[in-house]
């Protein structure tokens, strides 16, 4: 049958899969990745592997497998970097890791502004940064007495005029956001004299929080032209949120809960002749949004993308949208208190 991708509206890039790893293997991971047919990378500042990930890119593209044109290359602004004076020192710092002189989309991590770095360790030599990047959570999290979060007093309107500069100035070509809800979005599209809409809102979403209520406002709002979902669930033994440090989980809840086990899943797998985890990304991709899947082992980055010859049935589709919980893994406890939280409301 016809390779059915989604398009994510930003020029003539075809996304199919975004492969999203784990410090580590990384370089490794990118290579299989791209080799099997990923073009759309998701990274992140937080994920502290990007000099991985672009060292990765640079050997295919050397190899003459891809051109830079050909690739999607994504990446984050964590919390602690929302005053506006340094988004452009954390976009520059993310290009110069990986090595790019422009990135395709460049997402807000969080609506949430945390206490930025003191100033000092923006300007400290190279060898205590790499160090520093190495220990994440010493400066990625500042936490008070009581272990939360400490916010910063930004406003996430004002983060966005600074990435709006970032497009002007040719440094990314797209711009979107992570975890907000439908209220932080409409608020942000309809900020006075906004010049970018956002193109992404990445979430979390799996058939234990199928975020159909989200799914459909982002359809209703057509600037925002597609819902990037993490479904970092799909890595056999299910790993975690990047959040919370790449740990891998073997149930998604205190009730013991695995998605890979439902038998539902089990049964359409079956059916399919296919694995849980295609299934899954199958699912997503039927919904016309785009998955994340994250594993930095070789046979399952490769399985990961072989879903374009089979089709999920109506009834399939129906069966997998009925497992819906309201079960959210994401929570970012330590942020809870924050005035821009996401999580406070249903969608």
């Amino acid at each position: 049958g016809e390779l059915c991708g989604i398009l994510l509206t930003v020029g003539r890039h075809l996304v199919l899969l975004v492969l999203q790893a784990a410090p580590g293997k990384v370089t490794e991971a990118v290579k299989v990745a791209i080799d099997a047919g990923y073009r759309h990378i998701d990274c992140a500042y937080l994920y502290h592997n990007e000099h991985e990930v672009g060292a990765g890119i640079r050997y295919k593209i050397q190899e003459g497998v891809v051109r830079r044109e050909d690739l999607f290359i994504a990446s984050k602004l964590w919390c602690t970097w929302h005053t506006k004076p340094l988004v452009r020192t954390a976009c520059c710092r993310s290009l110069k890791a990986l090595k790019l002189k422009y990135l395709d989309l460049y997402l807000m991590h969080w609506p949430m502004g945390f206490k930025p770095p003191h100033p000092a360790w923006i300007m400290i030599p190279s060898k205590l940064l790499s160090f520093c990047f190495s220990h994440p959570g010493v400066y990625d999290l500042p936490l008070d007495c009581t272990n939360m979060v400490i916010p910063s007093d930004t406003d996430f309107l004002d983060t966005w005029e600074a990435m709006e500069d970032l497009v002007s100035n040719g440094l990314v070509k797209n711009i979107g956001v992570s975890n907000f809800n439908h209220e932080q979005l409409e608020r942000l599209l309809n900020k006075p004299g906004l010049r970018f809409k956002p193109v992404t809102n990445q979430i979390e979403c799996h058939p234990y929080l199928n975020q159909k209520n989200l799914i459909s406002f982002l359809s209703i709002q057509r600037c925002v032209r597609d819902c990037l979902l993490s479904s970092w669930w799909l890595e056999k033994g299910a790993s975690m949120l990047d959040l919370l440090a790449h740990r891998p989980v073997l149930c998604l809840s205190s009730e013991g809960v695995y998605l890979m086990d439902d038998p539902v899943i089990q049964r359409i797998a079956k059916e399919h002749n296919k694995s849980p985890a295609q299934i899954l990304i199958r699912f997503q991709i039927q919904r016309n949004v785009i998955v994340i899947p994250k594993s930095v082992t070789p046979s399952w980055i490769k399985e990961n993308i072989q879903v374009f010859d089979f089709e999920l049935t109506q009834h399939n589709m129906d069966s997998i949208l009925s497992l819906d919980r309201n079960l959210r893994l994401a929570t970012f406890p330590i942020t809870k208190n924050h005035k821009d939280y996401p999580f406070h409301i249903e969608y």
